[in-house]
């Protein structure tokens, strides 16, 4: 009997210990589950944040070389009309410029070259006048023949000297062959070197351009 009471209450430290142990089991259990859940969620959730950015990233980078290769592109008809016209316009308004430009450069040139021949023309008949007046003896010079012709001679100047004409000083100035034509040459050492000592037909100037070149005779 003894051993019987010994066996039982063995088998009751067993059942107990058993009790004791089950409840355990199943809250570590549901722990590791718990665990291992999170775990799986969180690897979830961080490889649907890797894939939103490669996605992202993709988007842009594609964004980026459609941007790149794209074709340009085509303008408007109408907008492509305008910039021809507006173009057109433009070159025609240069070549308009252009050519008033020109045409009014030609214009003075034809003016001068036509004021120059009517001054050559004239520049004898004052040469004459000079001429004429030089023979004049003082007694003469009182004479109303003599005071008539000096006043149109002088009148003839001025008027030549309002349209721009004017004489080209000779004596005295040294030699230059833009404006002078040395016809003689003396040796003169009192005199200088190059210099006009005398002038033989004057010379005129059109608005600072050579009518005609004076005659001179110029001292070595």
């Amino acid at each position: 009997m003894e051993e019987k009471r010994e066996i039982n209450q063995e088998t009751d430290v067993k059942e107990e210990t058993a009790e004791q142990m089950q409840p355990d089991e199943p809250e570590n259990g549901q722990a590791a589950a718990e665990d291992t859940a999170a775990a799986d969620n969180g690897t979830a959730e961080a490889s649907e944040e890797d894939t939103a950015e490669n996605s992202a990233e993709t988007k842009d980078a594609a964004k980026d070389k459609g941007g790149f290769f794209r074709k340009k592109e085509k303008k408007d008809k109408k907008d492509e009309k305008i910039e021809e016209l507006t173009d057109r316009v433009k070159r025609q308004m240069a070549e308009f410029d252009n050519f008033r430009k020109r045409t009014e450069r030609e214009k003075s040139q034809m003016f001068e070259t036509g004021a120059k021949s009517i001054i050559e023309k004239i520049l004898p008949v004052i040469d004459n006048f000079e001429r004429g007046l030089a023979t004049v003896s003082e007694e003469e010079k009182s004479s109303p023949f003599a005071e008539g012709m000096d006043k149109i001679y002088k009148q003839l100047l001025t008027t030549l000297e309002e349209a721009g004409v004017k004489p080209i000083e000779a004596k005295g100035k040294e030699f230059d062959p833009n404006f002078h034509n040395a016809v003689m040459h003396v040796d003169d050492e009192e005199l200088g070197e190059n210099i006009v000592v005398e002038e033989f037909q004057k010379g005129y100037l059109y608005r600072d351009s050579v009518v005609r070149h004076s005659m001179v005779k110029v001292a070595n």
